[in-house]
């Protein structure tokens, strides 16, 4: 008898501090018009005294009340964030003492690829029976590693957390899916902790890594969609990382599949690393147009670069 990893609830949470593309064209060089139109993004997020744990335990408190469980009930937790509260320890065991829980928890970091890492590891723990319900959340105050006087990035990021309740079960869950990576591009998108010599914020180099993100993100789909034996006809929704609409709607061309089965919030969030997807998940969950039976393509690609892929039926 085949065992599936389910999702059985969502939840994700927002930080109130809203940064609009104006109140950024006050203090750097830029416009409205040219964020928007390079990128999609109107708004995002921005902590002010939450720390990524706050954010992580509203998100996945709404996750449980969704999936009708306690946390006393879960088996694991997995935290996937490139901003941890502390060095050590991992900020898991944080949201694990302040949501109730009492089971194994852990850090994932693969960046904005984190959550794609993070509920396919899951899903192992849940075929083999080592566990039947896990938390998966995707939280991140990346707003505290953006030097908000660098356009190139202070436009992109925003803060916020997302959260699966993941159980084992007989129904068809999780179909499919691919992780990759390859450290060769280090130098295109990272942030250094070495201090002496270089800041600790986010450094990018733009243009290459909208090229790699369209190049690999357009052929990952592609292949996923072959492996599962899916058709872009079958695929109800495209749930994409939110990091560029140019890059969400590059692949959505590649793959056949319209802009109206695609889910974006990028406008309203900005890039939230991993919590981008679980984010676009839940909002689209709640407001109706994610429904169970559903088969849904989720994919995101992180600095490193690692990006994956899963094919899901909701």
């Amino acid at each position: 008898m085949n065992r599936f990893a389910r999702i059985i609830g969502t939840g994700s949470y927002l930080p109130p501090t809203i940064i609009t593309n104006q109140d950024l064209s006050q203090t750097i060089d830029t416009t409205d018009e040219w964020i928007t139109t390079r990128t999609g993004i109107k708004q995002r997020h921005r902590v002010t005294t939450e720390s990524t744990c706050d954010l992580a335990k509203i998100a996945s408190n709404n996750a449980l009340e969704m999936a009708g469980i306690d946390a006393s009930e879960l088996d694991l937790i997995i935290l996937a964030t490139t901003t941890p509260d502390k060095i050590f320890p991992a900020t898991a065991t944080m949201l694990q003492q302040a949501i109730g829980a009492s089971c194994p928890a852990f850090d994932l970091q693969s960046v904005c690829a984190g959550f794609i890492f993070a509920l396919t590891t899951a899903e192992q723990y849940i075929k083999t029976g080592a566990a039947n319900k896990v938390l998966v959340v995707g939280s991140e105050t990346l707003s505290r590693i953006v030097d908000w006087s660098d356009r190139s990035t202070a436009i992109l990021f925003g803060d916020g957390a997302g959260a699966v309740v993941l159980s084992g079960s007989e129904e068809t869950g999780i179909l499919h899916s691919k992780l990759l990576s390859d450290g060769s591009y280090l130098s295109s998108l990272h942030v250094s902790n070495n201090f002496i010599n270089e800041s600790g914020f986010i450094k990018m180099t733009g243009n290459e890594v909208f090229k790699i993100a369209v190049s690999r993100l357009s052929l990952l789909a592609e292949q996923t969609l072959i492996d599962a034996g899916i058709t872009t006809d079958e695929l109800d929704w495209m749930v994409p990382h939110q990091a560029n609409i140019r890059i969400i709607s590059a692949v959505a061309k590649r793959i056949k599949t319209p802009m109206s089965k695609v889910i974006v919030t990028l406008e309203n969030h900005g890039n939230t690393s991993a919590a981008s997807i679980p984010l676009a998940l839940d909002t689209a969950v709640r407001d109706g147009r994610i429904k169970k039976g559903d088969k849904l393509l989720m994919e995101g690609i992180g600095g490193g670069f690692s990006w994956g892929s899963i094919l899901v039926q909701f």
